[in-house]
C-alpha cells in the first residue's frame, strides 16, 4: 500500500475485509460500472487519519497555533517556531505536519523559523476529503499567510504539492524533497491493485477526479513540470521505500536541472524523516551560508 493512495480507514489493512470490498467492486463492476467508478473515486479520496505520537506532541507544544483559510470553504492548522527566514514543511498522504518534527530544532539553531501544517482532511486540519490540488492549495496558501518562505522541506505527496505550487507562482530558494512520488497518476493503478479493480473502473476513475478538479491527470506529472524548474533542489530517497520508490526520486533529480540527490539504505519511508544523518544533511543544504 503506498502513503500516495487512499483507501478506506482501517479495513484494507484485514485481509477478510479487502476480500470483502474486491468481492463487492467485482459485482459492482459488473451491474453498475458508473457506480463503482463513483465509489472508487470517493474511497481514492479519503484518507486515514493517525494520531500524533507523545515526542511530536510535545514539539507541537512549543509552537505558536494559527489557521489558515483556504477560500471560503477550508482552513488549515499551522504552527510557527522562532523567527528568521522561515522554512516550510510539507507532509505526505495521510501524513501531518509534526511527522517532520525532528527537523524543528536544527533549524532553530541555524536562525530559521519554523512553520509546519496539517493539509485538508488531514491531522487537526477539518474535512473527510483530500488530494493533491488541496494539498497544493494549502502550500500555497500558507506559505502567502507567512510571507515568502526561504525554503520547503516536503515529504511523499508534499513533494508534488510543493512542485505544483512553484509551477503555479511560488517562489523560494531552496527545496529538500524526501520520497517524492514522480507521477502521481500512477497511484490510480496502484490502488487499483489493492481492491482488484478493472480497467474500466480505474479509467471511471481518473476521469471523475479529473472532472472534479477540471485538470487532466498529465498536469500532475512531476517529470514534465521538473524540467522547467530552476530552485536549487535537494532530493533524498530510501533505497528500500516501498510507498513510494527510489527509482522514483532518482528520475526526478535526473529531470530537474541541477537538482542533487541522496539516497540513504534501511530507513524506508517514514524513519528517513528522524534519521540525524538526513537531517543534518538536509538542514547544511537549506542553510543561508551553504
Amino acid at each position: 500500500m503506498t502513503e500516495a493512495t487512499a483507501v478506506p480507514p482501517a479495513d484494507l489493512s484485514r485481509p477478510l475485509a479487502l476480500t470483502v470490498i474486491r468481492g463487492a467492486f467485482r459485482l459492482l463492476s459488473a451491474a453498475a460500472p458508473g457506480v463503482a467508478s463513483r465509489v472508487a473515486a470517493d474511497l481514492f479520496l479519503k484518507p486515514r487519519r493517525f494520531p500524533a505520537p507523545p515526542r511530536e506532541q510535545a514539539v507541537l507544544a512549543q509552537g505558536t497555533p494559527f489557521v489558515v483559510r483556504l477560500g471560503t470553504s477550508r482552513v488549515v492548522h499551522a504552527w510557527r517556531f522562532g523567527e528568521g527566514p522561515a522554512v516550510l514543511l510539507a507532509h505526505g498522504w495521510e501524513g501531518r505536519g509534526s511527522q517532520l518534527a525532528p527537523f524543528v530544532a536544527p533549524l532553530l539553531q541555524r536562525g530559521y523559523s519554523v512553520v509546519l501544517f496539517d493539509a485538508p482532511g488531514h491531522g487537526a486540519s477539518p474535512g473527510s476529503r483530500s488530494a493533491l490540488p488541496h494539498f497544493a492549495w494549502a502550500v500555497r496558501g500558507v506559505a502567502d499567510a507567512i510571507g515568502a518562505p526561504h525554503a520547503i522541506i516536503a515529504h511523499s505527496l508534499g513533494c508534488a504539492a510543493a512542485t505544483l505550487a512553484l509551477r503555479d507562482g511560488l517562489e523560494v530558494e531552496r527545496l529538500v524533497y524526501i520520497a517524492p512520488p514522480l507521477n502521481p497518476v500512477d497511484y490510480t493503478a496502484r490502488f487499483g491493485d489493492i481492491l482488484g479493480l478493472d480497467a474500466a473502473t480505474i479509467e471511471g476513475l481518473q476521469k471523475r477526479i479529473e472532472e472534479r478538479f477540471a485538470r487532466k491527470w498529465s498536469d500532475y506529472s512531476l517529470e514534465e513540470t521538473a524540467r522547467l524548474m530552476t530552485t536549487p533542489l535537494l532530493v533524498v530517497h530510501d533505497r528500500e521505500d516501498r510507498d513510494t520508490f527510489w527509482s522514483e526520486g532518482a528520475a526526478l533529480a535526473q529531470a530537474w536541472p541541477g537538482a542533487r540527490l541522496m539516497t540513504t539504505e534501511g530507513l524506508g519511508h517514514r524513519r528517513i524523516l528522524r534519521d540525524k544523518a538526513v537531517i543534518d544533511d538536509v538542514t547544511q543544504f537549506i542553510d543561508l551560508l551553504a
